[in-house]
Protein backbone atom coordinates (compact mmCIF):
# COMPACT_ATOMS: atom_id res chain seq x y z
CA UNK A 1 0.00 0.00 0.00
CA UNK A 2 1.16 3.27 -0.56
CA UNK A 3 1.14 6.06 1.83
CA UNK A 4 -1.54 8.81 1.96
CA UNK A 5 -0.60 11.90 1.72
CA UNK A 6 -1.55 14.34 4.09
CA UNK A 7 -4.31 17.09 3.78
CA UNK A 8 -3.76 20.76 3.89
CA UNK A 9 -6.20 23.48 4.10
CA UNK A 10 -5.24 27.02 4.35
CA UNK A 11 -6.73 30.79 5.66
CA UNK A 12 -5.35 32.85 3.42
CA UNK A 13 -5.38 36.98 3.53
CA UNK A 14 -5.18 38.83 -0.05
CA UNK A 15 -4.61 42.59 -0.14
CA UNK A 16 -4.80 45.04 -2.99
CA UNK A 17 -2.72 48.10 -4.15
CA UNK A 18 -5.46 50.29 -2.57
CA UNK A 19 -5.44 48.67 0.59
CA UNK A 20 -8.64 46.48 0.40
CA UNK A 21 -8.69 42.88 2.24
CA UNK A 22 -10.38 39.69 1.47
CA UNK A 23 -10.20 36.39 3.53
CA UNK A 24 -10.71 32.60 2.32
CA UNK A 25 -10.15 28.99 2.81
CA UNK A 26 -8.96 26.74 0.41
CA UNK A 27 -7.60 23.06 0.19
CA UNK A 28 -5.49 24.67 -2.60
CA UNK A 29 -3.71 27.84 -2.16
CA UNK A 30 -1.42 27.67 -5.36
CA UNK A 31 -4.68 27.29 -7.60
CA UNK A 32 -6.81 29.78 -5.55
CA UNK A 33 -4.46 32.55 -5.97
CA UNK A 34 -4.01 32.03 -9.36
CA UNK A 35 -7.72 31.90 -9.66
CA UNK A 36 -7.49 35.35 -7.68
CA UNK A 37 -5.07 36.79 -9.46
CA UNK A 38 -6.83 35.77 -13.24
CA UNK A 39 -9.86 37.03 -12.13
CA UNK A 40 -11.36 33.29 -12.74
CA UNK A 41 -14.15 33.73 -10.62
CA UNK A 42 -16.53 36.35 -10.28
CA UNK A 43 -16.69 38.25 -7.16
CA UNK A 44 -15.48 40.83 -4.57
CA UNK A 45 -12.25 40.12 -5.21
CA UNK A 46 -12.03 40.11 -8.94
CA UNK A 47 -14.44 43.56 -8.72
CA UNK A 48 -11.44 45.13 -6.48
CA UNK A 49 -8.14 43.67 -7.52
CA UNK A 50 -7.80 41.83 -4.41
CA UNK A 51 -5.03 39.88 -5.80
CA UNK A 52 -1.65 40.06 -3.29
CA UNK A 53 -1.30 37.06 -1.05
CA UNK A 54 0.12 38.39 2.17
CA UNK A 55 -0.16 36.02 4.86
CA UNK A 56 -1.89 32.14 5.28
CA UNK A 57 -2.02 29.72 7.97
CA UNK A 58 -1.54 26.06 7.16
CA UNK A 59 -4.47 23.37 9.04
CA UNK A 60 -4.76 19.79 8.95
CA UNK A 61 -8.44 19.54 9.86
CA UNK A 62 -10.79 21.96 7.59
CA UNK A 63 -12.91 22.42 10.54
CA UNK A 64 -9.95 24.17 12.46
CA UNK A 65 -9.40 26.15 9.03
CA UNK A 66 -13.18 27.28 8.63
CA UNK A 67 -13.47 28.06 12.23
CA UNK A 68 -9.88 30.38 11.58
CA UNK A 69 -11.13 32.07 9.04
CA UNK A 70 -14.61 33.05 10.60
CA UNK A 71 -12.52 34.31 13.54
CA UNK A 72 -10.11 36.52 11.12
CA UNK A 73 -13.19 37.99 9.49
CA UNK A 74 -14.32 38.81 12.79
CA UNK A 75 -11.67 41.27 13.89
CA UNK A 76 -11.04 44.67 13.36
CA UNK A 77 -8.81 45.45 10.42
CA UNK A 78 -6.31 46.98 12.64
CA UNK A 79 -5.86 43.36 14.10
CA UNK A 80 -5.93 41.94 10.61
CA UNK A 81 -2.93 44.36 9.43
CA UNK A 82 -1.00 43.55 12.94
CA UNK A 83 -1.35 39.71 11.94
CA UNK A 84 -0.17 40.33 8.30
CA UNK A 85 2.44 42.27 9.40
CA UNK A 86 4.08 40.21 11.95
CA UNK A 87 5.16 37.30 9.23
CA UNK A 88 5.18 40.32 6.61
CA UNK A 89 5.87 43.54 7.35
CA UNK A 90 6.33 45.48 3.57
CA UNK A 91 3.32 43.75 2.27
CA UNK A 92 5.37 41.34 0.05
CA UNK A 93 3.73 39.57 -2.19
CA UNK A 94 4.07 35.83 -1.04
CA UNK A 95 2.14 34.58 -4.32
CA UNK A 96 4.83 35.84 -6.45
CA UNK A 97 7.74 33.81 -5.32
CA UNK A 98 5.88 30.29 -5.76
CA UNK A 99 8.00 29.86 -9.31
CA UNK A 100 11.15 30.00 -7.33
CA UNK A 101 10.42 28.30 -3.53
CA UNK A 102 8.80 25.00 -2.71
CA UNK A 103 5.61 25.39 -1.10
CA UNK A 104 7.31 23.83 2.01
CA UNK A 105 10.12 26.59 2.07
CA UNK A 106 6.90 29.08 2.53
CA UNK A 107 5.40 27.55 5.04
CA UNK A 108 8.07 27.16 7.25
CA UNK A 109 9.00 31.27 6.38
CA UNK A 110 5.81 32.43 7.17
CA UNK A 111 3.38 30.18 9.46
CA UNK A 112 3.58 29.51 12.85
CA UNK A 113 2.27 25.78 13.58
CA UNK A 114 -0.69 24.81 14.22
CA UNK A 115 -2.37 25.51 17.70
CA UNK A 116 0.47 28.71 18.49
CA UNK A 117 -1.75 31.34 17.33
CA UNK A 118 -4.37 33.63 19.15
Amino acid sequence: MGTQRERRYYVYILGSFSGTLYIGVTGNLRRRIWQHKQHAIEGFTAEYDVTRLLYFEVYHEVSNAIAREKQLKGWRRAKKIALIEKRNRKWEDLGRKWHSTTEQDLIAQFVEPEGTRE
